[in-house]
């Protein structure tokens, strides 16, 4: 079991990713968490735009670390979960919280545990998604470089 003061990479081989919408080939889903600083995915035009990830085995969130493409930001961004169930039953996206990154290229830091208004900040949550909801471009495309998502992995 983890040590939980201890944040570790929530992403991993196991951990399914789905974008809205793709660009082209060259600037897909599978290069947000390769490590590269040269390789990025891009959406296509229009919002909103969102990433999604689904966890292996549940999670707590604490931390999301973006780095985009200046003028491809994701200007308001939704973090809505999927909390875990046990035995199958369907359970609903609910919304998070918001975090509000600015225009810039370097990596952005958003603490998730400070919204203690929400029930589901202790809880074990199955799939997280990031919904851009609001673009710097003018056409509404993001551009994210990295994405890392770190928290504790729950028993």
């Amino acid at each position: 079991m983890s040590n939980p003061d201890t944040l570790e990479s929530l992403i991993n081989q196991d951990t399914k990713i789905k974008v809205s919408s793709t660009l082209d080939k060259s600037v897909g889903k599978k290069y947000l968490i390769d490590g590269s600083p040269e390789t990025c995915w891009t959406s296509q035009q229009g919002t909103p735009q969102y990433i999604q990830l689904s966890f292996a085995s549940p999670v707590q969130l604490k931390r999301v670390e973006l780095t985009f493409q200046g003028g491809f930001v994701g200007t308001r961004c939704s973090v809505e979960v999927l909390p875990w169930t046990d035995g199958g039953e369907k359970s609903a996206w609910h919304v998070f919280t918001q975090i509000y990154p600015e225009d810039v290229n370097r990596k952005q830091s958003f603490d998730l545990n400070t919204n203690s208004g929400t029930e589901f900040t202790e809880h074990r949550i199955d799939s997280m998604k990031l919904v851009f909801e609001e673009s710097s471009d003018f056409f509404g495309r993001i551009t994210v470089y990295d994405l890392q998502v770190l928290g504790v992995t729950m028993p």
